[in-house]
């Protein structure tokens, strides 16, 4: 039976029935190739061009392809349990709906309201970055100096940022299927770069490179002590999260940032053809891929260079890319192509979380814990008015605010949703035992239990800056549920009796 109050679930029969609302209705256009590549569109971008690079400079060393392996047992963990929920659930909104059918509403609004955290500053973040790199591409055929900024007073304004934006929520507005096409199209040409990075890259691979594998800990490096190490180092007296055995769980915890993505492909169900059987396999088959290519990366940077030379202090003080690799063995015009390469790679990350985005704010509103009118779909099947709005605000974060240390702030939101997922199947399994699963989580209970145990692990590897921000985001979402959502929620009003069938569409 639901419950009442904070604790009142939505059932999945309700979720279902309501997609099928004509004014809130999705257009179901996409295949499971479709979802394959919305997965490795968003995976293959920022993490893999420049996280991979930083990782190995600050924290892990040549051990980074360990950390990814790391990162990549928990995604596989996880990703079993959003197969089962999305498959059965085929609804838009990811996390949030599964949440919402098992934890009740107070828990739904909370998962939803850290996605938006989650989607917002990557989409944001990932911007700025893509901005940085069509600098560099300018500046080879204009020449050194072209810059995507400019400042008016003390505020600097990233028109690169804004133009990618722009464009790609107009793409957005249009339609999800013709998303797809252009994200195939960029996805395949980033692919091809991230081949040639690590074919090529073997040629220049020293052995002396990844000795020692794990380098020692450090102190003063980019996971100092206090608010800047980890969690977890913390807690058992480490001095920092640089390097060691620390230094390689705080760095598996950073890379996750570049796996999220198969939740994505959740939030696209309902969009979906045969969302049975082609959500699970979007999931699985852009995690497969992009693991095999994280490792393969990691290994070539880290032989071409030694990490110390990757380190964020190293040089100029700036962030380290994958080029860097490249140009410190004298190979320029590769370099070059990796930045034209990385400027494909996140136009389609910055697109694909946008969608995410959007889809969740549509769930979101349709339950009416957010206005009514971000539900309502166009004639092209995708909700306009919440496309819009959700560019309109990554558009003015990416153009007037600047951009650091944001991956974690992605991640623990990310790792969050992940573990109430993992949870929710156990909890359904025990609710509706005899719902139809068109995919079913393999040793039922253990494996739910190793997917949260390995999310609790890697969040408490995050830093403790990064667990502070996330609190205070959490209490901003409390102060509006209660003084908002909680009275326009639909299932409430249901359950009030205020509703007529009208009311419901109004």
């Amino acid at each position: 039976m639901p419950g009442t109050g904070l604790w009142r679930t939505k059932s999945i029969e309700q979720s279902i029935s309501d997609t099928d609302d004509p004014e809130t209705k999705l257009r179901r256009n996409l295949s499971a190739w479709d979802l394959t590549v919305f997965g490795v569109a968003v995976v293959i971008g920022a993490g893999i061009f420049t996280l991979t690079a930083r990782t190995a400079g600050d924290y892990a060393g040549p051990s980074t392809s360990v950390a990814f392996v790391f990162a990549a047992i928990a995604c596989a963990l996880a990703a079993l349990c959003y197969a089962e929920f999305a498959s059965t659930v085929p609804v838009a909104g990811s996390a949030y709906t599964f949440s919402y059918a098992t934890f009740g509403e107070f828990v739904a609004w909370i998962i939803g309201w850290d996605l938006i955290l989650e989607l917002a500053v990557g989409a944001a973040a990932v911007s700025k970055g893509w901005s940085i790199y069509l600098q560099t591409v300018l500046g080879y055929i204009f020449g050194k100096g072209t810059k995507t900024t400019f400042d008016i007073g003390s505020v600097t304004i990233d028109w690169g940022a804004l133009i990618l934006v722009v464009a790609l929520t107009t793409m957005l507005a249009i339609g999800t299927k013709l998303s797809s096409r252009f994200s195939m199209v960029i996805t395949a040409i980033k692919v091809l770069v991230v081949l040639f990075v690590i074919v090529l890259g073997i040629f220049y691979i020293k052995g002396a490179n990844y000795t020692p594998f794990i380098p020692p800990g450090e102190t003063g490096g980019a996971g100092q002590g206090g608010v800047d190490q980890s969690l977890f180092s913390l807690i058992a007296g480490g001095a920092s999260s640089s390097f060691g055995i620390f230094g390689l769980l705080a760095g598996a915890s950073l890379v996750f940032f570049a796996f999220i993505g198969f939740d994505i492909v959740a939030t696209t169900a309902e969009e979906t053809k045969n969302p049975q059987k082609s959500v699970p396999r979007g999931i699985f088959g852009s995690l497969a891929i992009v693991t095999v290519l994280y490792v393969a990366v990691s290994l070539v940077v880290a032989g071409m260079v030694s990490y110390k030379d990757l380190a964020t202090s190293a040089g100029d003080g700036s962030h380290k890319t994958l080029a860097t690799a490249f140009s410190a063995n004298g190979i320029d015009w590769a370099a070059n192509i990796i930045s034209v390469g990385a400027l494909a790679g996140l136009t389609t990350v910055v697109m694909v979380l946008m969608l995410g985005q959007v889809r969740i704010i549509f769930a979101m509103s349709r339950d009416g814990l957010m206005p009514r009118g971000l539900a309502k779909t166009s004639g092209s099947g995708t909700p306009k008015k919440a496309t819009f709005l959700v560019g309109g605000l990554i558009a003015v974060a990416a153009t007037f605010f600047p951009a650091d240390k944001l991956e974690e702030m992605v991640n623990v939101g990310t790792l969050f949703a992940f573990v109430l997922v993992s949870a929710g199947v156990l909890v359904l399994r025990r609710t509706h035992p005899d719902l139809p699963r068109a995919f079913k989580v393999p040793w039922v209970p253990v494996i739910p239990i190793l997917a949260i145990l390995a999310c609790l692990w890697l969040m408490l590897n995050l830093t403790v800056l990064t667990w502070l921000r996330f609190i205070v985001w959490m209490i901003v979402g409390v102060v509006i549920y209660f003084a908002y959502s909680r009275r326009h929620s639909l299932l409430g009003r249901r359950q009030r009796g205020e509703l007529s069938g009208v009311d419901e569409k109004s």
